[in-house]
């Protein structure tokens, strides 16, 4: 067995492998490093991250803090706790993913394959959508929901956003990427549009949905702004609001909860997580793969 000589060019193949690890590296601390002082915090009690900031040594305040962000009420009327705002959470960003699929693939359908006069007007119309931001119809959809009697309801949370320029823009691409063959298949064999929409593109969509269900389920997760607005009761409150009413006591002369609200962080960032690793692989090829 001969040794391998060593060349330069070995050298630069070495060094470049390093580089790139060293960037890969780096970049990982950059974005754990936030979490991980988050998760010191959760351990150690509120007074010494007033006194000492976040540190390195670790605490014992773990199990307490735990047990108060998810079974602690606050506020005045006491239904605000960490689980129910966890619920309320979890309802609002499978409504938005699973009304925003559903809704846009059936905009998408009709866009496609009903020959309708204005049907690439009415598309681009939609599209411009994505140009206003969610601050410009704030108050309209407010009032319309406070009108039906909407506010402190699931259906008011959900409902007036449901709409999805993005979601439509992606589905209709896709399914003008389907054969016409398959569209003159199911004709011959007497598919309506209801049993052709079900029958076909659903399950040909898979990984399409799979692919907006995750910005979905994200974007209606993390909202913020609407749910502060539609909801007044606490026991319709989210957990992003929830953390936000935990930390605001630095105005005022309580103590801030910093373990509490920080272990609330770390709760709410698990079920993005979770969904993210879940349907990763049909989201690469919901949005890359082209062959049907």
């Amino acid at each position: 067995m001969t040794d391998i000589p060593y060349t330069p060019a070995a050298r630069r193949i070495r060094w470049s492998v390093l580089a790139d690890h060293a960037v890969l590296i780096a970049g990982s601390l950059f974005l754990l490093i936030p979490l991980l002082v988050m998760l010191q915090t959760t351990t150690t009690t509120d007074l010494e991250t007033i006194k000492y900031g976040p540190q390195l040594a670790i605490g014992d305040q773990l199990d307490d803090n735990f047990r108060a962000a998810m079974f602690k009420a606050s506020g005045f009327s006491g239904q605000n706790t960490g689980l129910s705002m966890l619920i309320n959470s979890t309802i609002l960003g499978l409504g938005f993913a699973l009304g925003k699929i559903v809704i846009g693939m059936m905009a998408a359908y009709a866009l496609v394959y009903f020959r309708m006069r204005f049907a690439t007007l009415a598309f681009w119309l939609i599209f411009t959508t994505l140009l206003l931001p969610l601050e410009v119809r704030i108050l309209p959809s407010y009032e319309i929901a406070q009108k039906l009697n909407l506010l402190n309801s699931y259906t008011g949370l959900i409902l007036p956003l449901i709409a999805s320029a993005t979601a439509t823009f992606f589905f209709r691409q896709f399914f003008r990427a389907v054969p016409e063959e398959l569209v003159e298949a199911a004709r011959i064999d007497g598919a309506g549009p209801v049993r052709f929409f079900i029958d076909v593109l659903v399950p040909l969509s898979q990984t399409m949905i799979a692919a907006m269900f995750i910005i979905m389920f994200v974007f209606g997760w993390n909202q913020y702004l609407w749910p502060t607005m539609i909801t007044t009761e606490e026991g319709m409150y989210t957990l992003v609001r929830g953390i936000k009413q935990l930390t605001q006591d630095l105005e005022g002369t309580n103590i801030p909860e910093y373990g509490r609200a920080n272990m609330l962080a770390l709760i709410a960032i698990l079920p993005p997580v979770a969904v993210v690793i879940f349907f990763q692989s049909w989201f690469v090829k919901g949005l890359t793969e082209s062959d049907k």
